[in-house]
């Protein structure tokens, strides 16, 4: 009997998802379930199994129904001075030419004074979700006369934080129009000092529904933190000198292209990658919850109702140019994978800020280095030249070019101007042939 041609919808009918008890089995147990589901070989189990810096141990703890872990390639940002003090930063992120752009752009401002940044309170937003109530306006006024006894009853969630000077800091209380009617959503204001904070602001949000239950006779379904950390804001500022950029029309240009974010959606959005390929990268490396920042910046992107640039920039009356970024950065140096994670302990260290709004004030700084390099990139030489050196390298190793072969590759692809991955297979065919 002839075989059957393996397709997707073949070898699907002979394997199921349902795997009872996978997150019972030990991590061994679970690679191999997976590689006779996905049909992988030894050489691929071996390389899955190379948790590297990160204990196997753990990768269990961490997550769930873990099988190893993802190595991200974490770069040394250099020339940055912050506030007058000089800072090595640590990024972690997979795509070229990021590290190498914050490094450049620092050092051309770095004798003219590099950045400056300031931050406001580590401050964090719970909503209370309030639904069912006839009279929402009542409602709303029976919350806020309770101020003081909703700020013992969060603070009694944690006199840890408390006594490191943390805890309740305000409440509001907003009507939200819905397509179910009118909805009271309580915000609870929470210093939370060095830690992100989600924790406790969830705990002290669930902690509190029930009495916002009986105060008012309405009906809580959620209640969880925002992360449009709107009280939480990094902030930086930088100048460079027209001269050192190349002169007035480059400053022009990136002046123009700013403009440009400004106004345009489309390009704001790309703008603001930019500025978190760098804050990403950092968030990243110290442990710090990447998903949070992004939605909480691009929420921020879009505060007056319509999606804007996050980095702006412009020019001076000495004719150079002027960044400024402001974004919310709602991290922190204790709890979570920062404190777990023994890379990001020693990217924390190699960093060396004290408290988590240091800290992100250097991670602003970097963003605005970032968005700041790809603009003046933008305005000159255009993107794809910075990129091209270290692109042909990734294409010289997908191509299968190992050792020296990786330079000689992606050096011809850069010298003959055309950086593409049919033409590293055949640059790295000749080379192999040449040498017999």
């Amino acid at each position: 009997m002839d075989e059957v041609p393996r397709t997707p919808e073949t070898a699907n009918a002979r394997r199921s998802a349902r795997i009872p008890g996978f997150h019972r089995m030990s991590m061994e147990e679970r690679r191999a379930a997976v590689a006779a589901f996905a049909g992988l070989d030894d050489e691929a189990v071996v390389r899955l199994a190379d948790t590297g810096a990160l204990p196997a141990d753990l990768a269990e703890r961490m997550i769930e129904n873990a099988v190893g872990a993802m190595p991200v390639p974490i770069g040394i940002a250099t020339n940055l001075r912050i506030d007058g003090i000089d800072r090595l930063v640590p990024m972690a992120t997979e795509e070229s030419s990021v590290v190498a752009a914050v490094c450049n752009a620092a050092r051309l401002n770095y004798d003219d004074g590099g950045f400056i940044t300031s931050a406001t309170q580590s401050l964090m937003i719970a909503q209370i979700q309030l639904t069912g109530v006839s009279d929402p306006l009542g409602a709303r006024l029976a919350i806020l006369e309770r101020r003081e006894r909703i700020c013992a009853i969060c603070n009694a969630c944690d006199p840890v934080l408390v006594r490191h000077g943390g805890g309740f800091a305000d409440l509001e209380v907003r009507i939200v129009e819905s397509r179910s009617g009118p909805m009271v959503i309580t915000h609870i204001v929470v210093d939370t000092r060095d830690a992100m904070g989600a924790n406790a602001v969830n705990t002290m949000a669930e902690t509190l529904a029930p009495h916002i239950e009986g105060w008012t006779g309405g009906k809580v379904y959620l209640r969880i933190l925002s992360n449009l950390a709107d009280r939480r804001l990094a902030r930086a500022r930088a100048v460079w000198r027209a001269e050192a950029l190349g002169g007035p029309d480059v400053v022009e240009g990136i002046v123009q292209a700013s403009h440009f974010a400004e106004a345009d959606p489309y390009r704001a959005a790309t703008h603001n990658k930019g500025v978190m390929n760098g804050v990403g990268a950092c968030v990243l490396a110290t442990g710090n919850d990447t998903r949070a920042i992004e939605a909480g910046a691009h929420a921020y992107a879009a505060r007056n109702g319509r999606y804007a640039s996050l980095a702006r920039f412009e020019r001076n009356d000495a004719g150079d140019l002027v960044g400024t970024l402001e974004m919310p950065l709602a991290i922190g140096l204790v709890g979570g994978a920062t404190r777990v994670h023994p890379v990001a302990r020693t990217c924390v260290a190699i960093l060396g800020a004290e408290s988590a709004q240091e800290m992100a004030r250097i991670f602003c700084a970097v963003g605005l280095a970032q968005s700041f390099a790809a603009l003046k990139a933008l305005a000159t030489d255009g993107i794809q030249k910075g990129h091209m050196g270290l692109h042909a390298q990734n294409l010289a190793m997908m191509a299968g070019a190992v050792g020296e072969e990786i330079d000689a590759v992606a050096g011809a692809l850069v010298a003959s101007g055309s950086v593409r991955m049919d033409l590293a297979e055949t640059e790295l065919a000749r080379l192999r042939n040449e040498k017999g």
